[in-house]
């Protein structure tokens, strides 16, 4: 079932309601399996919509956010040296990762909204969203890595790629 089989079967006031559901802190619940699904499906739906845009404009181009220059700024100064290419999960999850990681991350509140809700990060920046290829991390961690990724050339492959497909289809 695909995300719009899954707000179909929600109707209107069931959409509404999970709209209004997702927009509440993580505190307000506990382990609810439909509000975990509802954050998957937001979370696959952002990851979508990257990927997509991603592939159709070029990424040097493209501003995720209002802060793209502090993000790309304080990111490079905190990370220097971090592989963005291809991800070490452990990189992002360890308890080292982590400590490293939270300071960068809670500079950006009040910055960037929504900057601690989860995201869907790829791994291997040449390759699409897949199972064995994402990783759950921050929205701010996904902003970092992708603005970094966008600027630096990393995701020029995807761009490449499908504008290649899109030519051939075009041709035919």
């Amino acid at each position: 079932m695909d995300t719009g089989d899954v707000l179909a079967s929600l109707g209107i006031e069931g959409a509404t309601a999970a709209a209004h559901a997702l927009s509440l802190p993580a505190e307000a619940y506990g382990n609810d399996a439909q509000l975990e699904v509802m954050w998957a499906m937001k979370a696959y739906n952002h990851a979508e919509v990257y990927f997509n845009l991603i592939s159709s404009v070029d990424p040097k181009f493209l501003k995720l956010t209002k802060s793209d220059e502090q993000i790309y700024t304080k990111f490079r100064e905190a990370f220097p040296d971090l592989s963005i290419q291809v991800l070490d999960p452990e990189l992002l999850k360890s308890a080292d990762a982590k400590e490293k990681w939270r300071p960068f991350c809670n500079q950006f509140e009040g910055v960037v909204e929504d900057f601690n809700y989860g995201t869907l990060l790829r791994l291997d920046c040449q390759k699409d969203y897949t199972e064995e290829n994402t990783i759950f991390a921050t929205r701010i961690q996904f902003y970092a890595i992708e603005i970094a990724r966008n600027r630096e050339g990393y995701n020029d492959v995807v761009h490449k790629a499908n504008s290649k497909t899109k030519q051939l289809k075009d041709d035919s």
